[in-house]
């Protein structure tokens, strides 16, 4: 059975991604990841982005796992692994070669080195991962799917049936922040935190779906509860550490809370059909795929005016959002043989 709400939450999560990279290019530490910095930095909207620092990764691996199971419905391991080739794989090789690199070239032409040809995974490197977890995971995968009667999935349906027992799946994510104990929690970009925290929540997402409707009436249930905890802890990590050195565990916490509330609150209010998420949902994957070298063209030339950072920004994500609509729009979507490239099916 299709949720709608998970595709608005991966539209949305996505979303939110390239709104945090443009905000990026204005905090004083842009440069220092290879990023366009703005001169005037706009401080204060870390305030904001450390807030969807700690979920912006982490709920990307969660809804792939829901979706591997979705697909896995009505396919079996062969067919799924040549959809998820087709889906990820392609476009993440297409983008290690031909569009991270121009987000590359664009900066160094900009901070004044020779510019040079580099393949890099860039802001596709997530997918790079995901593949991997579907290599990896498949066989486990696959007898989920086929022993819907497993002991894990009957000890799962048994705890969420409990008050606040769906808490339980905050514990393996605490327990990877824990034994990984990475020095920044949001360091997911290729590090083993990033690898190992992403192969915990695509599982766990794999094995939410596959408890059904128990799930989605577990989250329902907590999701004021989890938002009200999720804020507290944000507020304790803002106030008390200054978004920087929180102990990990108590992090993974904070994530995972507003995550439960993401779920549960989408599935009261997102899981219906629409026009709008009709054409999103097909369009959310190559507009984050094409923004970001699009972000790097606009901002070579919008950076350097002489006009207030915020309208920078304004006009930073109006061109990125727009540009990269406007390219899937009359290009990607329309070029049989540009698609696949681009995560659409023929």
């Amino acid at each position: 059975m299709r949720r709608y709400d998970i595709d608005w939450l991966r539209v949305l999560a996505l979303g939110f991604l390239i709104v945090y990279h443009v905000v990026i290019s204005f905090q004083p530490w842009a440069q220092y990841i290879f990023f366009i910095q703005n001169d005037q930095s706009l401080e204060w909207l870390w305030i904001f982005m450390g807030m969807i620092n700690i979920w912006r990764i982490p709920i990307l691996f969660m809804i792939s796992g829901m979706g591997a199971r979705f697909a896995m419905e009505r396919r079996n391991w062969r067919q799924f692994l040549k959809d998820r080739t087709v889906r990820i794989l392609i476009p993440f090789i297409f983008g290690l070669f031909c569009i991270c690199p121009i987000s590359v070239y664009i900066a160094m032409q900009y901070s004044g080195k020779e510019p040079q040809y580099i393949p890099n995974a860039g802001h596709l490197w997530f997918l790079a991962n995901i593949f991997l977890y579907v290599l990896l995971l498949l066989p486990l995968l696959t007898y989920l799917k086929n022993r819907s009667d497993n002991f894990v999935l009957r000890f799962l349906s048994n705890m969420f049936h409990r008050p606040a027992g769906i808490y339980l799946v905050a514990l393996p994510v605490m327990f990877e922040a824990w034994l990984v104990n990475p020095e920044s929690f949001p360091g997911y970009a290729q590090t083993s935190h990033g690898f190992w925290l992403g192969m915990v929540c695509f599982l766990s997402g794999f094995i939410f779906v596959s408890l059904k409707s128990v799930f989605w009436q577990a989250v329902e249930g907590v999701r004021r509860g989890a938002l009200a905890v999720a804020f507290l802890l944000y507020l304790v990590r803002l106030v008390i550490f200054q978004l920087e050195g929180e102990p990990s565990v108590l992090t993974a916490f904070e994530s995972m809370s507003w995550m439960l509330a993401f779920f549960g609150f989408g599935s009261l209010y997102l899981n219906k059909p629409s026009r709008k998420l009709a054409y999103f949902s097909k369009a959310v994957y190559p507009v984050y795929i094409v923004h970001m070298p699009l972000q790097y063209f606009f901002s070579y030339y919008i950076i350097p005016l002489s006009l207030p950072a915020a309208i920078k920004l304004v006009l930073l994500l109006v061109l990125t959002f727009g540009g990269s609509l406007a390219l899937y729009e009359f290009a990607l979507k329309r070029i049989k043989w540009v698609r696949p490239l681009f995560g659409l099916k023929l």
